[in-house]
């Protein structure tokens, strides 16, 4: 099995126009780099949240895959989407080098206060049970950013082990979006950062699967939720971005 991918840490925020500027700087990399499939970060194209305009979205969703298209670039794209009943889903969209839609996951272990479960990101958005893709003949799989971790005090019901799910049903490689947050303090360095990399690496280590995760780098000048990178089967890191930028 032989793939070669690309990752965005990019800052992630509202602006559309912004965000899908920064995809695109990620799409002229790939293409320079000759990856085969770019992996972006939770939100990264709509914004992290639901108040994001729909018409202006997928104008920038048919810009984004056109671009990758003209490179001959698959998507492990994250954004949230409407759905066709107008609730919003927080997904990973893939496509093909061709532009084709592969398919698509939507978050499932929405983030959420446990004390008040029925509020927060379970209310908020639509989901979907999980399941695999196959793109390039390798079977898939793909996470948002909670999906993987099961976080304390933000995850209500018990952890599901979806990576590990993933693994049973087939998947070589677990593609994984990020938007955690992060506020650069001593309890983001020391605690967030280390609880997120453990569970990546163990993840792989325990399911033997390939992870390649990425994270949303906003706000610029302090170290992200979480690292960036491709970690093989074996719990490894293969290649990891800077903490930052």
């Amino acid at each position: 099995m032989k793939l070669r991918v690309a990752v965005a840490q990019i800052p992630v925020g509202t602006d559309i126009a912004a965000n899908t500027d920064a995809i695109l700087r990620g799409v002229e990399f790939s293409k320079k780099e000759k990856a085969e499939i770019l992996v972006t970060p939770e939100g990264s194209l709509s914004g992290y949240g639901l108040d994001f305009d729909r018409d202006l979205l997928q104008a920038a969703l048919v810009r984004v895959v056109a671009a990758a298209t003209d490179a001959g670039l698959g998507l492990a794209l994250g954004t949230c989407h409407p759905d066709a009943e107008g609730r919003a889903h927080n997904q990973q969209r893939f496509y093909g080098a061709d532009g084709t839609l592969i398919g698509t996951h939507s978050k499932i272990l929405g983030c959420c206060d446990p004390e008040n479960p029925e509020e927060g990101e379970h209310k908020d958005y639509a989901t979907a049970p999980l399941k695999t893709l196959v793109f390039k003949g390798i079977t898939i799989g793909g996470l948002i950013c909670n999906d993987m971790w099961g976080s304390p005090g933000y995850t209500s019901m018990p952890n599901p082990h979806l990576c590990q799910q993933h693994a049973a049903a087939g998947a070589r490689i677990v593609f994984h979006s990020v938007n955690g947050g992060r506020d650069g303090s001593e309890w983001s360095r020391n605690v967030v950062w280390p609880f997120h990399e453990s569970n990546l690496r163990w993840r792989a280590r325990a399911g033997k699967v390939w992870i390649v995760t990425v994270d949303n780098c906003a706000p610029l000048g302090i170290p992200c939720s979480a690292p960036s990178g491709v970690i093989d089967p074996q719990g490894n890191w293969v290649c990891k971005t800077e903490p930052e930028g």
